[in-house]
């Protein structure tokens, strides 16, 4: 999957005693409601973060993960994360808001012509 947005905050890199790392990125999504989404890089994905700027356009490419935790008392519980794997700048006029359709090509259809794809005999080969 993918996400376009605005890097809204960048975090810095966390290690824990395990020795395991990741580091956090707020991207603020590009839609009617903008959503505010914590996506985490782990391991060796941290450092694409480097070279990220607070307000810049970004496509992110992401795995959404999901685990189960049973507390002590045998409460089952579930997690889910937005863990990131890839990240391209986008230039900000560009950028277009996912949920609104692409305008047409100079060389497409408008969807208001009525045009019949079946006006024209073509010779084919099918058997019916």
């Amino acid at each position: 999957m993918e996400l376009i947005g605005t890097a809204k905050k960048v975090f810095e890199t966390q290690t824990f005693d395990s020795g395991f790392q990741k580091r956090s990125l707020i991207l603020l999504t590009q839609e009617q409601y903008p959503q505010p989404l914590n996506i985490e890089f782990l391991g060796d994905k941290i450092s694409l973060l480097d070279n990220i700027s607070e307000g810049e356009q970004i496509k992110v490419g992401i795995n959404l993960r999901g685990r189960e935790w049973q507390a002590p008392d045998g409460e089952v519980k579930y997690f889910n994360s937005i863990v990131g794997w890839r990240i391209d700048k986008v230039d900000a006029s560009s950028a277009q808001d996912p949920t609104q359709p692409r305008p047409l090509e100079s060389n497409q259809a408008s969807a208001s012509e009525d045009t019949n794809v079946f006006d024209e005999e073509e010779e084919d080969d099918l058997p019916f």
